[in-house]
């Protein structure tokens, strides 16, 4: 029997984290980018077992969203549990390899939850079934309110040793909430799961509310309100709702603000005298520079994860096109090429690429490029795609997608960067603007 080795964070506690790399004997599911091609892993969860007081409905909820985690990324396909040969009725029983090749099942996981005094345990296994190896257990504690999250953490936990990249379950995603009619829309900021669960409302719709944006640690938003009667760039503290106003200059409009990698300073673009250029400001002083300055409209600035750069768009060719500059400013490249207009650029974690948003020839596309501008590729069509925003690895896009017409609602989707796996996330709303956090601690 493998030992579990203990190690705290500040909601959840967690146990034996495992590797993130390939583990021996696993076909991993198979992508290709240029011509995608996936072969999603077939892999049977057991339902968990309740131990220790803990309920069946409270194991098999657990069960369940992790499955919902694995299946979701379309690189997993879940064995259905009528097509299962063993049984599992404890979690320290031998696994009967066998049967678990006799349905084809390339990974098994199974586990337990126990529930004493509130305080709610889950642990899992996952086994390799072909070459019959054990890999190390894991456990997560936490209250039993926080369940959901410890399921998210075994998914990533399993995400992150199968395919080798970290893992997005357990992350949030803030956005703005739409009710009413289209042309009269209440908007206010909410945030939720990665998946549409857990949501809480974080302002109320007596102003419009645009473009939030989660800091790098997850505890702060920036977001643009016209709470004043103009577009202005306010900080929110996620764990108190604290708000305040950024610094401005008088007879100036501000928005699209975004965090850099340190989270010590705002990139947002500021409005004076019916001209938009970029600027930077420490968020402490207040202190602010220009690092645009042309009669052009810059706007929808983003960093890329060591810092050094800012890609963003402009109309300064005379059309809405993507260039990065230095973030000290300067001069700037030009990196989008095709036709139509290009708009809202966003960096992605990993380095490698820039989501955008395209419009031609009637149509609007989430698409990605290299940060040269190489290698466009479209992953999304329809009547208005706009908005992208990057899972904490980098694999996923979560865009807004609105139907045509009075009665088309806005609504969040999210698509694999090979284009495959689009899907709508539900929620309880109307919504759009979504913005992803980093992995939760």
């Amino acid at each position: 029997m493998k030992m579990f080795k203990t190690m705290a964070s500040a909601a959840v506690m967690a146990v034996a984290l495992i590797g993130g790399y390939v583990a021996p004997g696993f076909a991993a599911p198979r992508i290709v980018l240029d011509n995608p091609v996936i072969e999603p892993m077939p892999f049977a969860i057991a339902d968990f077992i309740p131990e220790g007081g803990a309920s069946a409905e409270a194991a098999k909820n657990v069960t369940r969203v992790i499955a919902a985690d694995l299946t979701g990324t379309g690189l997993f396909r879940e064995i259905p549990s009528s097509a299962h040969i063993a049984r599992v009725t404890s979690f320290d029983a031998p696994v009967s390899y066998p049967d678990w090749q006799a349905i084809n099942a390339q990974v098994l996981i199974t586990g337990a939850v126990s529930n004493a005094g509130g305080r709610l345990v889950v642990k899992f296994r996952v086994y390799d079934v072909f070459s019959g190896a054990e890999l190390d257990g894991l456990q997560f504690a936490g209250t039993s309110q926080g369940w959901r999250r410890m399921a998210h953490k075994a998914a990533d936990a399993v995400y992150s040793r199968i395919t080798g990249e970290s893992g997005y379950f357990d992350s949030r995603v803030v956005f703005v909430s739409e009710t009413g009619p289209k042309d009269k829309r209440a908007k206010r900021l909410a945030v939720m799961d990665y998946d549409g669960a857990n949501v809480q409302y974080l302002t109320d719709s007596a102003s419009i509310v645009l473009a939030p944006r989660f800091s790098p640690t997850g505890d702060r938003i920036l977001f643009t309100s016209y709470k004043s009667g103009f577009p202005r760039i306010y900080l929110m503290n996620v764990g108190d709702l604290s708000t305040r106003a950024l610094q401005e200059a008088p007879g100036t409009m501000t928005f699209a603000p975004r965090f850099s990698p340190d989270g010590r300073t705002v990139v947002f673009s500021l409005e004076r005298g019916g001209n938009t250029d970029i600027y930077s400001m420490d968020i402490a002083g207040g202190s602010m520079r220009q690092l645009t300055n042309a009669p052009s409209i810059e706007t929808a600035p983003s960093f890329s994860p060591d810092g050094s750069k800012i890609v963003f768009e402009s109309d300064r060719s005379g059309g809405q096109q993507i260039y990065v500059m230095s973030a000290a400013g300067g001069e700037a490249t030009r990196i989008s090429g095709g036709d139509g207009r290009y708009g809202t650029p966003v960096w992605s974690p990993r380095g490698d690429l820039i989501a955008f948003t395209k419009q031609n020839a009637g149509r609007f596309h989430i698409g990605v490029m290299r940060t040269d501008g190489s290698e466009e590729r479209l992953l999304t069509a329809s009547y208005l795609d706009e908005g992208p925003s990057w899972a904490p690895n980098g694999r996923v896009v979560m865009f807004m997608r609105e139907g045509a017409g009075a009665g088309g609602q806005s609504a969040l989707y999210s698509v694999d960067i090979t284009g495959r796996n689009l899907k709508q996330v539900k929620t309880e709303t109307a919504a759009s603007d979504p913005a992803w956090s980093p992995l939760l601690p």
